[in-house]
Protein backbone atom coordinates (compact mmCIF):
# COMPACT_ATOMS: atom_id res chain seq x y z
CA UNK A 1 0.00 0.00 0.00
CA UNK A 2 1.29 3.31 -0.88
CA UNK A 3 1.30 6.42 1.36
CA UNK A 4 -1.42 8.23 -0.42
CA UNK A 5 -3.44 5.07 -0.54
CA UNK A 6 -3.46 5.05 3.50
CA UNK A 7 -7.26 4.36 4.62
CA UNK A 8 -8.80 6.86 7.02
CA UNK A 9 -9.51 6.02 10.05
CA UNK A 10 -12.92 6.71 10.53
CA UNK A 11 -13.72 4.55 13.39
CA UNK A 12 -11.46 6.72 15.48
CA UNK A 13 -14.08 9.25 15.56
CA UNK A 14 -16.58 8.07 18.79
CA UNK A 15 -19.31 9.63 20.02
CA UNK A 16 -17.80 11.76 22.62
CA UNK A 17 -14.07 11.96 21.69
CA UNK A 18 -11.58 10.84 19.12
CA UNK A 19 -9.04 8.04 20.60
CA UNK A 20 -7.64 4.83 19.14
CA UNK A 21 -4.10 3.01 19.13
CA UNK A 22 -1.05 5.17 17.56
CA UNK A 23 -0.76 2.92 15.26
CA UNK A 24 -3.71 4.58 13.77
CA UNK A 25 -3.73 8.19 15.71
CA UNK A 26 -0.83 8.87 13.69
CA UNK A 27 0.97 12.94 13.08
CA UNK A 28 -0.95 12.65 9.73
CA UNK A 29 -3.95 11.74 10.84
CA UNK A 30 -3.72 14.96 13.93
CA UNK A 31 -2.75 17.50 11.04
CA UNK A 32 -5.66 16.51 9.48
CA UNK A 33 -7.78 17.05 12.67
CA UNK A 34 -6.70 19.76 13.26
CA UNK A 35 -7.70 21.61 10.51
CA UNK A 36 -10.98 20.33 10.77
CA UNK A 37 -11.16 22.03 14.48
CA UNK A 38 -9.94 24.89 12.92
CA UNK A 39 -12.74 25.95 11.21
CA UNK A 40 -14.76 24.49 14.01
CA UNK A 41 -13.53 27.38 16.08
CA UNK A 42 -13.76 29.92 12.88
CA UNK A 43 -16.79 28.95 12.31
CA UNK A 44 -18.25 29.94 15.82
CA UNK A 45 -15.95 33.26 15.14
CA UNK A 46 -13.00 32.47 18.08
CA UNK A 47 -9.24 32.89 17.90
CA UNK A 48 -7.73 32.38 21.05
CA UNK A 49 -7.34 28.34 22.25
CA UNK A 50 -5.31 26.62 25.06
CA UNK A 51 -3.80 23.43 24.32
CA UNK A 52 -2.24 20.89 26.80
CA UNK A 53 -1.55 17.39 26.80
CA UNK A 54 -1.06 14.03 28.79
CA UNK A 55 1.81 12.03 29.94
CA UNK A 56 1.50 9.82 26.63
CA UNK A 57 5.25 9.00 24.73
CA UNK A 58 3.19 10.69 21.65
CA UNK A 59 1.28 13.83 23.37
CA UNK A 60 4.16 16.55 23.56
CA UNK A 61 4.44 15.73 19.38
CA UNK A 62 1.34 16.31 18.66
CA UNK A 63 0.08 19.19 20.88
CA UNK A 64 3.41 21.02 18.85
CA UNK A 65 1.86 19.95 15.55
CA UNK A 66 -1.58 21.14 16.29
CA UNK A 67 -0.27 24.67 17.66
CA UNK A 68 1.02 24.99 14.40
CA UNK A 69 -1.61 24.30 12.25
CA UNK A 70 -3.48 26.98 14.80
CA UNK A 71 -0.68 29.46 14.61
CA UNK A 72 -0.90 29.26 10.69
CA UNK A 73 -4.48 30.14 10.73
CA UNK A 74 -4.00 33.15 12.62
CA UNK A 75 -4.89 32.16 16.36
CA UNK A 76 -3.31 32.88 19.77
CA UNK A 77 -1.93 29.70 21.05
CA UNK A 78 -1.57 29.19 24.87
CA UNK A 79 0.33 25.88 25.44
CA UNK A 80 -0.33 24.53 29.10
CA UNK A 81 1.95 21.68 28.35
CA UNK A 82 1.65 18.63 29.84
CA UNK A 83 -1.66 18.78 32.38
CA UNK A 84 -4.36 17.08 33.21
CA UNK A 85 -7.99 17.45 31.51
CA UNK A 86 -9.12 19.82 34.51
CA UNK A 87 -6.38 22.07 34.74
CA UNK A 88 -6.83 22.09 30.21
CA UNK A 89 -10.70 23.31 31.24
CA UNK A 90 -9.94 25.40 33.52
CA UNK A 91 -7.04 27.76 32.05
CA UNK A 92 -9.98 27.38 28.73
CA UNK A 93 -11.78 30.03 31.16
CA UNK A 94 -9.20 32.44 29.75
CA UNK A 95 -9.71 32.00 25.82
CA UNK A 96 -13.22 32.26 25.85
CA UNK A 97 -13.44 28.95 26.65
CA UNK A 98 -11.08 27.33 23.69
CA UNK A 99 -9.50 24.55 24.75
CA UNK A 100 -8.11 21.16 23.43
CA UNK A 101 -6.28 18.81 25.15
CA UNK A 102 -4.36 15.71 23.40
CA UNK A 103 -4.99 12.95 25.67
CA UNK A 104 -6.29 8.85 25.36
CA UNK A 105 -7.75 9.37 28.99
CA UNK A 106 -7.60 5.96 31.05
CA UNK A 107 -6.42 3.94 27.51
CA UNK A 108 -3.97 1.55 27.35
CA UNK A 109 -0.08 3.11 26.54
CA UNK A 110 -0.68 2.07 22.90
CA UNK A 111 -3.62 4.50 22.20
CA UNK A 112 -3.80 8.55 22.33
CA UNK A 113 -6.45 10.73 21.28
CA UNK A 114 -8.12 14.29 21.60
CA UNK A 115 -10.65 15.87 23.08
CA UNK A 116 -11.68 19.51 23.03
CA UNK A 117 -14.49 22.64 24.20
CA UNK A 118 -15.83 25.31 21.67
CA UNK A 119 -16.93 28.37 24.18
CA UNK A 120 -17.16 26.00 27.41
CA UNK A 121 -18.67 23.18 25.79
CA UNK A 122 -17.84 19.90 24.83
CA UNK A 123 -18.91 18.97 20.86
CA UNK A 124 -21.80 16.73 20.43
CA UNK A 125 -21.53 13.38 17.85
CA UNK A 126 -22.45 15.76 15.05
CA UNK A 127 -19.22 18.19 15.67
CA UNK A 128 -17.05 15.59 15.88
CA UNK A 129 -18.32 13.88 12.55
CA UNK A 130 -17.87 17.42 10.89
CA UNK A 131 -13.76 17.38 11.90
CA UNK A 132 -13.82 13.89 10.71
CA UNK A 133 -15.21 14.85 7.22
CA UNK A 134 -12.47 17.79 7.01
CA UNK A 135 -10.04 15.64 8.45
CA UNK A 136 -10.80 13.05 5.80
CA UNK A 137 -10.45 15.66 2.98
CA UNK A 138 -6.94 16.84 4.67
CA UNK A 139 -5.49 13.27 5.36
CA UNK A 140 -2.48 12.18 3.77
CA UNK A 141 -3.17 15.19 1.04
CA UNK A 142 -0.56 17.90 3.14
CA UNK A 143 3.10 16.89 4.14
CA UNK A 144 3.62 16.88 7.71
CA UNK A 145 6.50 18.30 9.32
CA UNK A 146 8.99 17.06 11.39
CA UNK A 147 7.91 16.88 14.57
CA UNK A 148 11.02 18.06 17.27
CA UNK A 149 12.22 15.37 19.95
CA UNK A 150 9.58 17.50 23.10
CA UNK A 151 10.15 16.56 26.48
CA UNK A 152 7.16 16.88 28.62
CA UNK A 153 7.04 20.14 30.17
CA UNK A 154 5.20 21.72 32.68
CA UNK A 155 4.06 25.36 32.86
CA UNK A 156 4.37 26.27 35.71
CA UNK A 157 1.61 29.64 36.20
CA UNK A 158 -1.03 27.55 34.64
CA UNK A 159 -0.83 25.08 37.67
CA UNK A 160 -0.32 27.56 40.38
CA UNK A 161 -3.75 29.64 38.97
CA UNK A 162 -5.18 26.21 39.15
CA UNK A 163 -4.27 24.94 42.65
CA UNK A 164 -5.07 28.61 43.49
CA UNK A 165 -8.60 28.24 42.40
CA UNK A 166 -8.59 24.77 44.07
CA UNK A 167 -7.74 26.07 47.79
CA UNK A 168 -9.93 29.18 47.62
CA UNK A 169 -13.21 26.93 46.79
CA UNK A 170 -12.65 24.02 49.68
CA UNK A 171 -11.73 24.55 53.22
CA UNK A 172 -10.63 21.24 55.15
CA UNK A 173 -12.00 21.52 59.02
CA UNK A 174 -9.51 18.80 60.19
CA UNK A 175 -6.32 16.98 58.73
CA UNK A 176 -6.43 14.13 57.14
CA UNK A 177 -4.22 11.19 55.88
CA UNK A 178 -4.20 10.83 52.48
CA UNK A 179 -2.84 8.19 49.75
CA UNK A 180 -3.07 9.31 46.41
CA UNK A 181 -2.63 7.49 43.39
CA UNK A 182 -2.11 9.09 40.14
CA UNK A 183 -1.28 5.71 37.99
CA UNK A 184 1.49 7.54 36.42
CA UNK A 185 -0.79 10.35 34.49
CA UNK A 186 -0.87 14.09 33.66
CA UNK A 187 -2.89 14.72 37.26
CA UNK A 188 -0.82 13.49 40.02
CA UNK A 189 1.70 15.86 40.45
CA UNK A 190 -0.34 18.69 40.38
CA UNK A 191 -2.82 16.72 43.03
CA UNK A 192 -0.37 16.07 45.08
CA UNK A 193 0.73 19.91 45.37
CA UNK A 194 -3.04 20.80 46.23
CA UNK A 195 -3.69 18.11 49.01
CA UNK A 196 -0.23 19.41 50.78
CA UNK A 197 -1.28 23.04 50.58
CA UNK A 198 -4.42 21.58 52.50
CA UNK A 199 -2.46 19.96 54.84
CA UNK A 200 -3.07 16.95 54.32
CA UNK A 201 -0.53 14.54 55.28
CA UNK A 202 0.36 12.54 51.95
CA UNK A 203 1.55 9.24 50.87
CA UNK A 204 2.33 9.61 47.03
CA UNK A 205 2.54 7.09 44.72
CA UNK A 206 3.09 7.30 41.14
CA UNK A 207 2.41 10.68 40.75
CA UNK A 208 5.07 11.30 37.96
CA UNK A 209 4.20 11.50 34.63
CA UNK A 210 5.61 8.06 32.72
CA UNK A 211 3.86 7.89 29.29
CA UNK A 212 4.93 4.18 29.63
CA UNK A 213 2.67 3.46 32.30
CA UNK A 214 5.08 0.44 33.55
CA UNK A 215 2.86 -1.00 36.10
CA UNK A 216 -0.92 -1.01 33.42
CA UNK A 217 -3.28 1.30 31.79
CA UNK A 218 -3.91 4.20 34.27
CA UNK A 219 -7.60 3.59 34.62
CA UNK A 220 -8.32 3.08 38.13
CA UNK A 221 -12.08 1.71 37.20
CA UNK A 222 -10.35 -1.68 37.21
CA UNK A 223 -10.16 -2.94 41.19
CA UNK A 224 -6.90 -5.13 39.87
CA UNK A 225 -5.39 -1.47 39.76
CA UNK A 226 -6.09 -0.74 42.91
CA UNK A 227 -3.99 -3.19 44.67
CA UNK A 228 -0.83 -1.07 45.32
CA UNK A 229 -3.26 2.45 46.76
CA UNK A 230 -5.49 -0.07 49.14
CA UNK A 231 -1.92 -1.77 50.40
CA UNK A 232 -1.05 1.73 51.34
CA UNK A 233 -3.85 3.22 52.68
CA UNK A 234 -3.72 0.15 55.26
CA UNK A 235 -0.08 0.35 55.62
CA UNK A 236 0.22 3.84 56.32
CA UNK A 237 -3.28 4.41 58.43
CA UNK A 238 -4.90 7.08 55.96
CA UNK A 239 -8.29 8.27 56.13
CA UNK A 240 -9.03 7.65 52.38
CA UNK A 241 -7.50 6.69 49.29
CA UNK A 242 -7.56 9.08 45.99
CA UNK A 243 -7.12 7.31 42.74
CA UNK A 244 -7.10 9.97 39.27
CA UNK A 245 -6.94 8.11 35.97
CA UNK A 246 -4.46 9.13 33.36
CA UNK A 247 -6.28 12.86 32.62
CA UNK A 248 -7.59 13.58 35.84
CA UNK A 249 -11.12 13.44 34.92
CA UNK A 250 -12.44 10.43 37.07
CA UNK A 251 -11.92 9.63 40.53
CA UNK A 252 -12.19 5.98 42.57
CA UNK A 253 -12.46 6.76 46.47
CA UNK A 254 -11.05 4.22 48.80
CA UNK A 255 -11.88 4.12 52.91
CA UNK A 256 -9.69 3.49 55.61
CA UNK A 257 -10.76 -0.12 55.72
CA UNK A 258 -9.67 -0.77 52.13
CA UNK A 259 -12.79 -0.89 50.55
CA UNK A 260 -13.38 0.60 47.08
CA UNK A 261 -16.47 2.88 47.10
CA UNK A 262 -18.49 2.44 44.14
CA UNK A 263 -19.70 4.97 41.89
CA UNK A 264 -23.16 4.86 42.74
CA UNK A 265 -22.57 5.24 46.13
CA UNK A 266 -20.57 8.51 45.39
CA UNK A 267 -23.13 9.51 43.36
CA UNK A 268 -25.49 9.07 46.60
CA UNK A 269 -23.33 11.13 48.95
CA UNK A 270 -22.84 13.77 46.34
CA UNK A 271 -26.32 13.98 45.92
CA UNK A 272 -26.76 14.47 49.35
CA UNK A 273 -24.32 17.58 50.13
CA UNK A 274 -25.45 18.91 46.56
CA UNK A 275 -29.32 19.18 47.51
CA UNK A 276 -28.90 19.81 51.28
CA UNK A 277 -27.70 23.77 49.85
CA UNK A 278 -30.00 23.70 46.73
CA UNK A 279 -33.52 21.72 47.76
CA UNK A 280 -35.69 20.22 45.13
CA UNK A 281 -33.31 20.44 42.47
CA UNK A 282 -32.00 17.97 39.34
CA UNK A 283 -29.29 15.60 39.72
CA UNK A 284 -28.33 14.23 36.67
CA UNK A 285 -27.11 10.04 36.35
CA UNK A 286 -26.22 7.97 33.19
CA UNK A 287 -27.98 4.69 32.22
CA UNK A 288 -25.37 2.28 33.79
CA UNK A 289 -26.06 4.14 37.58
CA UNK A 290 -27.92 1.82 40.10
CA UNK A 291 -31.44 1.99 41.32
CA UNK A 292 -29.88 3.63 44.63
CA UNK A 293 -29.10 6.78 42.68
CA UNK A 294 -32.59 7.48 41.70
CA UNK A 295 -33.95 6.57 44.88
CA UNK A 296 -31.93 8.51 46.90
CA UNK A 297 -32.29 11.84 44.68
CA UNK A 298 -35.86 10.91 45.08
CA UNK A 299 -35.81 10.58 49.30
CA UNK A 300 -33.67 13.52 50.00
CA UNK A 301 -36.53 15.70 47.73
CA UNK A 302 -34.42 16.01 44.57
CA UNK A 303 -35.51 15.18 40.72
CA UNK A 304 -33.90 12.20 39.40
CA UNK A 305 -32.44 12.51 35.87
CA UNK A 306 -30.76 10.23 33.36
CA UNK A 307 -29.17 10.61 30.57
CA UNK A 308 -27.14 8.41 27.91
CA UNK A 309 -23.56 7.73 28.84
CA UNK A 310 -20.95 10.04 28.18
CA UNK A 311 -19.17 12.89 30.08
CA UNK A 312 -19.54 15.47 27.71
CA UNK A 313 -23.46 14.32 26.89
CA UNK A 314 -23.18 15.11 30.89
CA UNK A 315 -21.23 18.33 31.10
CA UNK A 316 -23.23 19.74 27.97
CA UNK A 317 -26.31 18.78 29.78
CA UNK A 318 -25.49 20.51 33.07
CA UNK A 319 -24.22 23.88 31.15
CA UNK A 320 -27.45 24.08 29.75
CA UNK A 321 -29.74 23.10 32.82
CA UNK A 322 -29.93 26.83 33.70
CA UNK A 323 -28.96 25.79 37.27
CA UNK A 324 -31.72 23.66 37.64
CA UNK A 325 -29.16 20.49 37.60
CA UNK A 326 -26.69 21.18 40.61
CA UNK A 327 -24.82 18.15 40.24
CA UNK A 328 -24.16 14.86 37.45
CA UNK A 329 -22.35 11.85 37.83
CA UNK A 330 -21.46 8.91 35.75
CA UNK A 331 -20.88 5.20 36.82
CA UNK A 332 -17.51 5.45 34.76
CA UNK A 333 -16.38 7.88 37.76
CA UNK A 334 -16.88 11.34 35.95
CA UNK A 335 -18.81 13.81 38.78
CA UNK A 336 -19.96 17.11 37.82
CA UNK A 337 -20.68 20.49 40.56
CA UNK A 338 -23.05 22.52 39.31
CA UNK A 339 -24.17 24.02 42.69
CA UNK A 340 -22.30 27.60 42.58
CA UNK A 341 -19.01 26.07 43.18
CA UNK A 342 -16.64 23.86 40.92
CA UNK A 343 -16.39 24.89 37.84
CA UNK A 344 -18.89 22.89 35.31
CA UNK A 345 -16.63 20.30 34.24
CA UNK A 346 -15.48 16.37 35.61
CA UNK A 347 -12.46 16.88 38.02
CA UNK A 348 -11.69 13.70 39.89
CA UNK A 349 -9.54 15.76 42.17
CA UNK A 350 -12.18 18.22 43.03
CA UNK A 351 -14.42 15.64 43.52
CA UNK A 352 -12.16 14.33 46.36
CA UNK A 353 -12.00 17.75 48.19
CA UNK A 354 -15.58 17.81 48.46
CA UNK A 355 -15.53 14.74 49.81
CA UNK A 356 -13.24 15.36 52.52
CA UNK A 357 -14.61 19.15 53.06
CA UNK A 358 -17.68 17.04 53.86
CA UNK A 359 -16.13 14.50 56.18
CA UNK A 360 -13.93 17.01 58.40
CA UNK A 361 -17.69 18.96 59.38
CA UNK A 362 -17.60 16.59 61.27
CA UNK A 363 -15.06 16.08 64.14
CA UNK A 364 -14.71 12.19 64.69
CA UNK A 365 -16.37 10.37 61.67
CA UNK A 366 -14.26 8.44 59.16
CA UNK A 367 -14.98 8.09 55.39
CA UNK A 368 -16.89 4.42 55.98
CA UNK A 369 -19.02 6.02 58.24
CA UNK A 370 -20.26 8.70 56.29
CA UNK A 371 -21.13 5.93 52.91
CA UNK A 372 -22.83 3.90 55.88
CA UNK A 373 -26.28 5.47 54.59
CA UNK A 374 -25.60 4.06 51.25
CA UNK A 375 -25.02 0.37 51.69
CA UNK A 376 -22.97 -1.44 48.19
CA UNK A 377 -25.34 -3.19 46.32
CA UNK A 378 -25.59 -6.00 44.65
CA UNK A 379 -24.40 -5.23 41.18
CA UNK A 380 -22.02 -6.16 38.26
CA UNK A 381 -18.94 -4.20 37.04
CA UNK A 382 -19.84 -2.84 33.58
CA UNK A 383 -18.80 -5.79 31.30
CA UNK A 384 -18.22 -6.28 27.58
CA UNK A 385 -19.80 -8.67 25.55
CA UNK A 386 -19.40 -9.22 21.74
CA UNK A 387 -21.42 -8.35 19.45
CA UNK A 388 -20.98 -11.31 17.61
CA UNK A 389 -20.50 -9.44 14.05
CA UNK A 390 -25.13 -8.77 14.70
CA UNK A 391 -25.98 -5.45 14.09
CA UNK A 392 -26.22 -4.44 18.01
CA UNK A 393 -29.95 -2.55 16.99
CA UNK A 394 -31.62 -5.42 16.01
CA UNK A 395 -31.07 -7.21 18.81
CA UNK A 396 -31.73 -4.41 21.15
CA UNK A 397 -34.76 -4.04 19.14
CA UNK A 398 -35.73 -7.69 19.83
CA UNK A 399 -34.82 -7.14 23.73
CA UNK A 400 -37.38 -4.16 23.22
CA UNK A 401 -40.37 -6.44 22.01
CA UNK A 402 -39.82 -8.95 24.43
CA UNK A 403 -38.98 -6.84 27.46
CA UNK A 404 -43.22 -6.05 27.70
CA UNK A 405 -43.88 -9.10 29.24
CA UNK A 406 -42.17 -8.63 32.20
CA UNK A 407 -43.77 -5.66 33.69
CA UNK A 408 -40.20 -3.84 34.07
CA UNK A 409 -39.70 0.01 33.35
CA UNK A 410 -38.97 0.47 29.86
CA UNK A 411 -35.63 3.47 28.87
CA UNK A 412 -34.27 3.66 25.38
CA UNK A 413 -32.06 6.35 26.32
CA UNK A 414 -28.90 4.62 25.43
CA UNK A 415 -29.21 0.99 24.66
CA UNK A 416 -32.75 -0.57 26.51
CA UNK A 417 -32.48 -0.50 30.31
CA UNK A 418 -35.35 -2.13 32.05
CA UNK A 419 -35.87 -1.10 35.75
CA UNK A 420 -37.59 -2.94 38.24
CA UNK A 421 -38.51 -2.40 41.82
CA UNK A 422 -35.43 -4.27 43.09
CA UNK A 423 -32.94 -3.35 40.81
CA UNK A 424 -31.98 -3.03 36.88
CA UNK A 425 -30.30 -4.48 33.96
CA UNK A 426 -29.09 -2.46 30.94
CA UNK A 427 -27.59 -3.90 27.36
CA UNK A 428 -25.87 -1.02 25.37
CA UNK A 429 -24.04 -1.26 21.95
CA UNK A 430 -20.20 0.57 22.81
CA UNK A 431 -18.65 3.66 21.49
CA UNK A 432 -15.31 2.00 21.34
CA UNK A 433 -16.10 -0.86 18.99
CA UNK A 434 -17.69 -4.31 18.44
CA UNK A 435 -19.43 -5.00 22.04
CA UNK A 436 -22.69 -4.80 24.08
CA UNK A 437 -21.85 -3.18 27.45
CA UNK A 438 -24.30 -5.09 30.13
CA UNK A 439 -24.39 -4.20 33.92
CA UNK A 440 -27.30 -5.50 36.44
CA UNK A 441 -28.00 -4.92 40.03
CA UNK A 442 -30.61 -5.80 42.49
CA UNK A 443 -31.69 -6.09 46.28
CA UNK A 444 -29.64 -9.03 47.04
CA UNK A 445 -27.77 -11.51 45.21
CA UNK A 446 -31.04 -14.21 44.56
CA UNK A 447 -32.28 -10.56 42.68
CA UNK A 448 -29.82 -10.23 40.72
CA UNK A 449 -29.39 -13.34 39.32
CA UNK A 450 -33.43 -13.39 38.38
CA UNK A 451 -32.64 -10.27 36.50
CA UNK A 452 -29.62 -11.48 34.54
CA UNK A 453 -31.77 -14.83 33.32
CA UNK A 454 -34.75 -12.54 32.44
CA UNK A 455 -32.22 -11.23 29.40
CA UNK A 456 -30.42 -14.29 29.11
CA UNK A 457 -34.52 -15.23 28.43
CA UNK A 458 -35.04 -12.49 26.19
CA UNK A 459 -32.25 -13.57 23.52
CA UNK A 460 -31.49 -17.32 23.87
CA UNK A 461 -33.54 -18.43 21.25
CA UNK A 462 -32.19 -15.77 18.18
CA UNK A 463 -28.79 -14.67 19.58
CA UNK A 464 -27.72 -17.98 21.90
CA UNK A 465 -24.00 -16.73 21.65
CA UNK A 466 -24.65 -13.49 23.14
CA UNK A 467 -27.04 -15.13 25.86
CA UNK A 468 -24.46 -17.37 26.38
CA UNK A 469 -21.50 -15.14 26.79
CA UNK A 470 -24.32 -12.46 28.88
CA UNK A 471 -24.45 -16.16 31.47
CA UNK A 472 -21.10 -16.54 31.59
CA UNK A 473 -20.15 -12.93 32.74
CA UNK A 474 -19.54 -12.44 36.07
Amino acid sequence: MTFSEKPFPSHLFRAYDIRGAVSSFTPELVQAIAYGLCQQYLQAGQKKIVIGYDARLSSPGYAWLLQQIFEQHGFEVIPLGCCSSPLMYYSARNAAGNGIMVTASHNAVSDNGIKWIIQGEPPGPEMIQQVAVTAQMKFVAEPVPEIPLLQHALVVPYCLAYQHALLQDVKLERPFKVVLDGMNGSAGRCAALVLKKMGCELTAIRCEADGNFPDHAPDPSQEKHLVQIRDAVLKKGADIGIALDGDGDRLVVIDECGTVISADRMLSLFAEMCLKTHPGHQVVFDVKCSTMVKNTVSQLGGTPHMIRTGSTFLRKYLAQSGGRAVFGGEYAGHYVFNDGRGFGYDDGLYAALRILEYLSQSADLTLSQLFAAYPERCSTEDTYISTHSIEPRVVLSDVEIKSKRYGAQLSKIDGVRLDFEDGFGIIRASNTGEYFTIRFDADNPARLDDIRHTFVSMLSDRYPQIAQDILNAQ
